[in-house]
C-alpha cells in the first residue's frame, strides 16, 4: 500500500484538533452512510445524489470482463489509436493512464483531445489513420459544446474515409443523456454508461476513466484492487486519527485556514500526470464562495528559500524512480515548510490515490464550509461564451471584441505599459494564473513555463498555467469563485488556419475566441485583476516579446 507521512510543523496541533472533532462527530461512519449533513444541515442539490464514488472500488468490479472484451476487440481489429474527445473529468483520468502506463504492445495509443483550437484539431487528425481509430466521445449528463463540436468534425471526416463511421465511435456517458440518444441514432459501436450519482471530477474509477484505460491495455482490475485497499484503510471502523484520507483532508483544510492555501505538488517522473488530475479535484471542489485551496502543479522547481509562507508541499515518489524532487523534498522538510510525502509501491497505486484524494477533498470541504461537489461559477463563463458566439454568428463579433481591453504583443510600448501596471497590482498572498487559449505543444509549454518562472521570481508568488478551454473545466471555477487573490494573464492568438464545425454555423476559431471572451467577462464580473495579450499569428515570437517585457519591467 502507498505510504503517507505528514510533516506539519506548528500546524500539527490544529490538524489533531480537527481529527478529534471529526471523531466526536462520528465523521467516518457518517461518510460511509452518505450523510449529507456532514456538509450542510439542510438538503442541498448535488450532495445526496453525488456520493456514489464511495462504492466504485466494489461496484465497478462487475464491469471488468466487459472492459476486457472491449479492449481485446480493438486489439484484434488492429486499432492503432483511441482518440478521447472530452473535457475535465472526462479527459484528465484517461490522460493520466496514457502518460503513466503507456499503451501495452499491440494495444492502441490514446490521444486526448480537449482543445478547440483549430491547430490542435488538425494536429490530431494528421496523427491518425481514421480507418484504424476509435473515437471515445465522453460527456457527463449535460451537453458539452466543446466535445460535441469535436465529435461533429471527426464524424464528418470518418464519413469521408469509411462507409461505416458509427463503427469507429464509442460513447461514454450517463444514462438517458443526449449523447446516449445520439449514439443510438448514429449507430455507435458501443455505449458505456456511468453511475448517475458520481460527479465528473470524482469519476476516474467509472467507465469515464476505466474504458480508455482498458483500451490501451492497463490492468483495470488491478487499479480497482488498489482502490479497494485504500477504501478499506479509510473504512468506518478506522479511527479518524488513523485514517489516511481524513488525516490528509484535515491537513489540507487546516493549513489553508492558516494561510498555507497554495498546495504545491512535486512528483517523480513516472507520476507527473497524477498532480494534474488532482488539480481539478481540488480547484473545482474547493474554489467557491470566496474560499479555496489553490493547487500549484508543474511549476518549475526552486530552492526552499524561494518559497513563501503560503505553501503546503505534497511530494509523490515511487521506488526506483527517484529524481531531483527527492532532494528538494528533504530540504523542504528540514525548513519550516509543511510537507506531505506519499510513496507509491507501484504504478497501479494511482487507484489508491484517486480514492485517497477524493475522500480528503470532500472532507476538507466540511472544514472550509463549502459545497465540494458543485461548480457554480463554471456556468457563468459558458453563458457569456454563448453570448459571444451568438454575436459572432450575427456578424457582430467585432463589437464584442471591442469590449475587451486587449494589447497586441507586437506593440512593445503598449505591452510594457499594460504588463507593468498589472504587475503593480500584486498583493501579498496572491497567485498568478496564466490562461493560454493557444494550441498545446511541447515547445510552447516550455516558453510558457519560462514566463511562469519570470513571474514567480518578479512577484515572489505561486504560479499556475492552463490551456484554454481545457482549464475552464478544472481550475476555472477556482479563479472565479475562490479567493480574490489572483492575477490573471489571458493569452490568445489569431489562428493561421480555421476549421468549420460540420452541422453548425460556426468554426473552431470562433468557438475558442468566444470561450476566451466569455471567460474574460466572467472574471471581470468577479472583480479579478486580468489582462489580455494577443500574440497574433507568430505565437512563439509573441511569447518571446512578452518574456522580454517581463525582464525589462523586472529590472
Amino acid at each position: 500500500m502507498a505510504s503517507q507521512s505528514l510533516s506539519l510543523k506548528e500546524y500539527q496541533t490544529g490538524v489533531e484538533k480537527r481529527l478529534d472533532r471529526w471523531r466526536r462527530e462520528k465523521f467516518a461512519s457518517r461518510l460511509w452512510e452518505k450523510d449529507p449533513t456532514l456538509w450542510f444541515s439542510d438538503p442541498q442539490p448535488e450532495i445526496t445524489d453525488r456520493l456514489g464514488w464511495l462504492n466504485l472500488p466494489e461496484t465497478m468490479q462487475d464491469q471488468i470482463e466487459g472492459l476486457k472484451r472491449f479492449a481485446e476487440m480493438a486489439r484484434g481489429e488492429g486499432i492503432l489509436h483511441g482518440v478521447l474527445l472530452g473535457m475535465g473529468g472526462s479527459s484528465l483520468a484517461p490522460e493520466l493512464f496514457q502518460h503513466t502506463f503507456g499503451n501495452r504492445p499491440g494495444y492502441p495509443e490514446l490521444i486526448v483531445l480537449d482543445s478547440t483550437h483549430p491547430a490542435a484539431v488538425r494536429s490530431v487528425e494528421a496523427r491518425v489513420d481514421l480507418r484504424r481509430t476509435l473515437f471515445l466521445v465522453s460527456i457527463k449528463s449535460r451537453t458539452t459544446t466543446e466535445t460535441l463540436s469535436l465529435f461533429r468534425y471527426f464524424w464528418h471526416q470518418a464519413g469521408l474515409a469509411t462507409d461505416r463511421p458509427g463503427h469507429h465511435f464509442v460513447a461514454i456517458t450517463d444514462p438517458g443523456t443526449a449523447l446516449e440518444k445520439l449514439a443510438g441514432d448514429r449507430s455507435f459501436r458501443q455505449v458505456f454508461e456511468a453511475p448517475a450519482d458520481v460527479g465528473g471530477r470524482y469519476s476516474a474509477l467509472t467507465v469515464f476513466g476505466l474504458v480508455p484505460a482498458a483500451l490501451i491495455g492497463v490492468d483495470a482490475e488491478r487499479i480497482l484492487h488498489r482502490a479497494r485497499t485504500m477504501r478499506k484503510a479509510c473504512c468506518s471502523s478506522t479511527s479518524e486519527s488513523d485514517n489516511p484520507c481524513l488525516a490528509l483532508g484535515a491537513a489540507l483544510a487546516e493549513l489553508a485556514l492558516a494561510g498555507r492555501d497554495k498546495v504545491t505538488f512535486m512528483a517523480s517522473p513516472s507520476l507527473e500526470a497524477l498532480p494534474v488530475w488532482i488539480e481539478q479535484l481540488i480547484a473545482e471542489s474547493t474554489g467557491k464562495e470566496g474560499k479555496g485551496i489553490i493547487p500549484i502543479v508543474n511549476e518549475p522547481l526552486a530552492s526552499p528559500e524561494s518559497y513563501g509562507p503560503d505553501r503546503f508541499f505534497v511530494h509523490f515518489s515511487m521506488g526506483g524512480d527517484e529524481a531531483d524532487t527527492e532532494s528538494l523534498a528533504t530540504a523542504l522538510e528540514a525548513t519550516d515548510h509543511p510537507i506531505a510525502r506519499i510513496r507509491l509501491a507501484e504504478k497501479a497505486d494511482v487507484g489508491q490515490e484517486f480514492f485517497r484524494w477524493e475522500v480528503a477533498v470532500a472532507a476538507a470541504g466540511t472544514a472550509l464550509e463549502i459545497h465540494p461537489f458543485n461548480q457554480p461559477d463554471v456556468q457563468l463563463a459558458k453563458d457569456l461564451a454563448q453570448q459571444a458566439m451568438e454575436k459572432g454568428v450575427r456578424g457582430a463579433e467585432s463589437s464584442s471584441t471591442q469590449e475587451v481591453e486587449e494589447v497586441a504583443a507586437s506593440d512593445q510600448k503598449s505591452l510594457r505599459r499594460v504588463i507593468s501596471a498589472w504587475l503593480n497590482e500584486a498583493r501579498p498572498w496572491d497567485y498568478v494564473a496564466l490562461e493560454a487559449y493557444l494550441c498545446p505543444a511541447s515547445q510552447l509549454t516550455a516558453s510558457l513555463q519560462g514566463i511562469r518562472v519570470a513571474l514567480r521570481n518578479r512577484l515572489r508568488v505561486p504560479t499556475t498555467l492552463g490551456y484554454g478551454p481545457r482549464f475552464l473545466h478544472s481550475t476555472g471555477q477556482l479563479h472565479k469563485g475562490g479567493p480574490n487573490r489572483v492575477l490573471i494573464l489571458q493569452l490568445v492568438d489569431d489562428p493561421v488556419e480555421d476549421l468549420a464545425v460540420p452541422e453548425t454555423d460556426y468554426s473552431f476559431g470562433s468557438l475558442i475566441r468566444a470561450q476566451a471572451l466569455g471567460d474574460y467577462h466572467a472574471l471581470k464580473q468577479r472583480g479579478r485583476r486580468i489582462r489580455r495579450v494577443n500574440l497574433g499569428r507568430d505565437v512563439e515570437g509573441g511569447l518571446a516579446r512578452l518574456a522580454e517585457v517581463l525582464t525589462m519591467v523586472s529590472s
